[in-house]
């Protein structure tokens, strides 16, 4: 009758046994077992996994049934991977606790029964439920538990199967050899086998010493271990009610959590107490992990009882996310991005407390070596750039921005010396001083925000300008690169390192090169203040995303728009049109939708428009007024909310200058948008009525950038209406923080009793220039003047 059981529950629908003989080998299975993952990417792919539930996971806070809503989550992720083609076991608790529930409800259905018995004498005594015995509780809650798991699988269309183990099954050879063949037949029909410790006959546990090379079996996380490496698994999950393992008891003081636990740091781990139920603890469990590491089977330890992680718990492990503590035997190289981040943070302020002529010098220093060491750089780039185009997975634009020149280097070094120009007056700056009250004053002091981690794609070019930018507003950075550019970002990473050497402040600028994944960096709020994407929208959009409690500093789209008024000068016209869409259409301030008045239409200026983009090999694509105007239209526009970045855009018809601004509210970005008008009261009126980071009057939307607005370079362009819009050049990596100097004042005083009152008076901030910048400011005036004299002469 079992036998023809399952064979009945290993029947599979033609869909699952489709995805199963297409997709089950390649992508997980032929692992040869005996060494565990080293990196938590590889975790994908994981074929044989075994999940562990712990007693804290499973019973609810009571100790007195099941938690039904964290089981029914965890099922779910189960049903889902076994159906992909892996192999699932759950190794569970939660017969004690479910027996203790049914036991509980029959003792008190009991005396309540007997109470109503002897009710005619009128005496009614309190209810009470005796200690129960484990084993009873385990003996009256297995079947229960059993039939509840059944009856969740059911309804993935995934069959279970109980099986219970002692000890004895692993000492004894033979029973062992059972033990393993049977999981293995349960496997090969798609079954989930459900295994518990028989806790209605095991004895209780002893202070036994393990056996050589062998784990004994004293409680689920035991278990676990010898049966994740007794059937080759590849992973086990260790579901508990903390994080993972923390350096010390959680809740106390400098408690961290690992995110990696090696076999040699077991002397830097203090211990707590156990869990509120279960006989283990965080010592059981990780001696359980470490021996099933050693066995060649990965292991990773989470939490299991969290709300917000629960329903993706196991799959978020699956993916390589940062989730619970990862067990690997081999050691990195270099620092963990923790360690990073703590290194950047500790040499940060000291960048802060610097001199303003010593963050200058750095920043000046890093000029020279980009051009000193072009040739360095410039071969670094050619290896980037070889490998891109064979691997032929880059599309021109970003082929474009992975491009480094002599040029491109020399004009990086320009902007760089403006930065440090400006670095002499940034940090520590008094924007506001009031005067309280007689002898109390109040300063609006500029500071550091603290740690930035700055992630960019193909861009080697941005890593010297954010770092020139850290340097001059005492920020710590941390660079994530993307992998297309890594010889490139190598060598400039040294550079900025060697320039930070000048003051002792090399960690303050650190490039991640670990196996972090971006929305595992996302999630390191305690540790990061503020994230810049520099890249695609796509970039930008899943950043956002994944961000959790961490500011994001940028725009997820460049929609600009350029508005051709009735009014235009058409040599102005043909020129902004160019070179807001042809100069470089890749990028987030290149024209995306062109807006041109109702007048315009069908005239020669407009005739010029349309060469103009012809000749430029730019595809018009349609708006709907635009359309309606042509017997024979371009195509007509999927969406006017599109970034084509390219030599593509869109083209609209509008009525005026009132519904230009109505159409870049609906359908722009807020990035940059341009109005082309010889009338200043239509300009003025557009300037002051749109809402984007950048508006222009008569000029190319491509001037939307930290360099040609003079403030040296830019982390990015934002379109947030709260700290920083627009470019972000130095001041909008700087916040502020209040200092009150006093002589001994208390608000007590100011009471109405008190003999002191507010004045709140505003004093004058001075503005000294430093000698660098006045010798700067010198030159500027100078070079036009010279340029004068020489072309008189």
């Amino acid at each position: 009758m079992l036998l023809q059981k399952l064979n009945l529950c290993s029947q599979i629908s033609p869909q699952r046994f489709q995805f199963l003989t297409k997709h089950l080998t390649p992508e997980f299975s032929n692992r040869v077992h005996g060494s565990s993952f080293a990196h938590r990417g590889e975790l994908r792919k994981t074929k044989r996994i075994v999940v562990k539930l712990g007693s804290a996971v499973v019973t609810r806070g009571d100790e007195c049934g099941l938690a039904l809503g964290r089981l029914a989550s965890i099922v779910e992720q189960v049903a889902m991977l076994q159906n992909q083609g892996r192999e699932m076991m759950i190794v569970t608790s939660g017969a004690v606790a479910f027996g203790k529930q049914r036991l509980r409800h029959e003792i008190l259905l009991s005396q309540s029964v007997r109470q109503a018995l002897h009710s005619g004498n009128g005496q009614h005594k309190e209810m009470f439920v005796p200690a129960l015995e484990a084993r009873a509780c385990a003996a009256a809650g297995q079947s229960g538990l059993m039939a509840l798991y059944e009856a969740m699988f059911t309804q993935y269309s995934t069959c279970t199967a109980q099986v219970l183990v002692t000890n004895l099954d692993f000492h004894d050879d033979e029973k062992r050899q059972n033990l393993n063949s049977t999981l293995q037949e349960l496997l090969r029909m798609n079954i989930v086998p459900i295994i518990n410790t028989n806790d209605a006959v095991v004895p209780p546990p002893e202070p036994n010493i393990d056996l050589q090379g062998v784990i004994s079996i004293k409680d689920n996380d035991s278990l676990a271990a010898r049966l994740a490496v007794e059937m080759k698994a590849d992973l086990l999950i260790a579901l508990s009610d903390v994080e993972g393992l923390y350096n010390s008891p959680p809740g106390t003081d400098d408690a961290k959590l690992l995110d990696i636990f090696y076999p040699g740091d077991q002397q830097s781990i203090t211990y707590g107490t156990k869990s509120r139920v279960g006989i283990g603890g965080m010592e059981a469990k990780v001696k359980a992990a470490l021996w099933a590491l050693q066995g060649g089977t990965s292991v990773v330890i989470a939490n299991g009882t969290n709300p917000k992680v629960t329903g993706q718990v196991i799959t978020d492990i699956l993916e390589g996310k940062k989730v619970g503590t990862f067990f690997s035997e081999v050691k990195p190289a270099g620092p963990s991005v923790e360690e990073q981040t703590e290194m950047a943070r500790h040499s940060g302020r000291i960048l802060a407390s610097l001199h303003p002529d010593q963050r200058s010098e750095i920043i000046s220093h890093l000029a020279e070596l980009l051009t000193e060491r072009k040739d360095e750089i410039l071969a670094a780039n050619k290896m980037d750039m070889e490998m891109a185009v064979s691997a032929g997975r880059l599309p021109p634009a970003m082929l474009k921005s992975l491009s480094l020149s002599s040029a491109k280097l020399s004009s990086l070094a320009v902007g760089l010396r403006q930065i440090a120009v400006a670095a002499q007056d940034s940090v520590g700056r008094v924007v506001r001083r009031t005067r309280v009250a007689p002898g109390l004053e109040l300063e609006q002091v500029t500071v550091p925000i603290g740690v930035l981690l700055v992630i960019f794609e193909a861009r080697p070019d941005c890593l010297p300008q954010v770092s020139a930018l850290a340097v001059a507003s005492g920020n710590a950075f941390l660079l994530k690169g993307g992998k297309e550019a890594a010889n490139t970002n190598r060598v400039l990473h040294q550079l900025t390192q060697e320039a930070l050497s000048l003051h002792g402040v090399r960690e303050a600028v650190q490039m991640v090169n670990t196996h972090e994944e971006v929305e595992d960096l996302c999630r390191l709020d305690k540790m990061i203040d503020l994230i810049v994407p520099r890249g695609s929208s796509q970039l930008v959009r899943d950043i956002q995303r994944a961000a959790k409690g961490i500011p994001v500093l940028g725009h997820s789209e460049g929609i600009c728009h350029v508005y051709v008024d009735a009014d235009a000068n058409v040599d102005k016209v043909v020129k902004i049109v160019r070179d807001s869409k042809c100069d470089y259409p890749a990028a987030c301030n290149s024209m995306e939708t062109l807006l041109i008045h109702r007048e315009i239409v069908r005239t020669p200026m407009f005739d010029k428009i349309i060469e103009i983009l012809h000749n430029e090999q730019v595809k018009i694509h349609s708006g709907p007024r635009f359309a309606s105007y042509l017997t024979f239209s371009p195509s007509a526009a999927s969406s006017l909310r599109t970034e084509y970045s390219d030599l593509e855009c869109c083209l609209e018809v509008v009525d005026g200058v009132q519904e230009a601004v109505e159409h870049i509210h609906k359908y722009g970005s807020s990035h940059t948008d341009v109005i082309v008008t010889e009338n200043k009261e239509t300009a003025e009126r557009f300037l002051q009525q749109l809402d984007s980071a950048c508006v222009f009057w008569n000029a190319s939307s491509r001037f939307a950038d930290g360099y040609r607005f003079g403030l040296g370079a830019e982390v990015g362009i934002s379109t947030a209406r709260i700290h920083a819009r627009g470019p972000v050049g130095l001041e909008g990596l700087l916040t502020t923080k209040w200092v009150l100097r006093g002589d001994g004042h208390t608000v007590a005083d100011f009471s109405e009793s008190g003999s002191m009152k507010y004045l709140h008076e505003n004093i004058p901030v001075e503005q000294n220039l430093t000698g660098q910048q006045l010798a700067f400011m010198l030159a500027s005036f100078l070079c036009p003047v010279s340029k004068a004299l020489i072309d008189v002469l």
